[in-house]
C-alpha cells in the first residue's frame, strides 16, 4: 500500500543538477496521540515547521532501521513498528540543485521514552491528537501519512 504525494519534476534545463534522497521516518502513536517535532531548520518564508519524525537512510541502512534510527534520534522515543504506511515523493531546490526526494513512512507504538530527550536538530516535540495532526502537520505528505495511519487503527477496532 503505497501514497504518493508527489509534484511534477521541475524543469532545470540540466539533468546533472539533480540528485536523489532516500528518508524514513514514523507516525508514533500513544494512545490517540501522535508524536510531532518542531525541527531547528524552518521553511523557506523563515516559519516553524511542524512535522513527522524522519531522516536520511544511511548506507547499508534498511528503510525501518533507519526509521527506528530517526524516530529514537528526533524524539527520544523508543518506538516498535507496526505497518509500513507508505511513500511520499517530491522535488525540492537546494544550493541551485534539484533534489528528488523519497520518504518511507511506518506506523510505530510507543514503547517508552522521553520528548525531552530529542538531539539538537530539533526544537521542540509534543503529542498532538491524530485528528489535529490531520491538519497541524505543515506538509500535505506528512497529513495524509497520519490518514493512513488512522485508518490503519481504525480497521483493527
Amino acid at each position: 500500500m503505497s501514497s504518493r504525494s508527489s509534484s511534477k519534476r521541475p524543469r532545470t534545463g540540466s539533468r546533472r543538477k539533480e540528485a536523489r534522497e532516500f528518508s524514513a521516518g514514523g507516525v508514533v502513536v500513544r494512545g490517540g496521540k501522535v508524536a510531532v517535532i518542531v525541527p531547528t531548520r524552518r521553511a523557506v518564508d523563515g516559519s516553524r515547521v511542524l512535522a513527522l519524525p524522519k531522516g536520511h537512510v544511511d548506507p547499508g541502512e534498511t528503510p525501518i532501521a533507519a526509521a527506528v534510527r530517526e524516530v529514537r534520534e528526533e524524539t527520544g522515543i523508543v518506538a516498535a513498528p507496526v505497518s509500513e504506511l507508505g511513500e511520499s515523493r517530491y522535488w525540492y531546490r537546494r544550493d541551485g540543485r534539484t533534489i528528488g526526494k523519497t520518504v518511507c513512512f511506518f506506523l510505530f507504538d510507543y514503547v517508552e521514552g522521553d520528548i525531552e530527550d530529542h538531539d539538537d536538530e530539533v526544537e521542540e516535540v509534543r503529542w498532538i491528537s491524530l485528528q489535529e495532526a490531520e491538519t497541524a502537520l505543515s506538509h500535505t505528505a506528512e497529513r495524509e501519512m497520519v490518514v493512513l495511519a488512522l485508518a490503519y487503527l481504525d480497521k483493527d477496532r
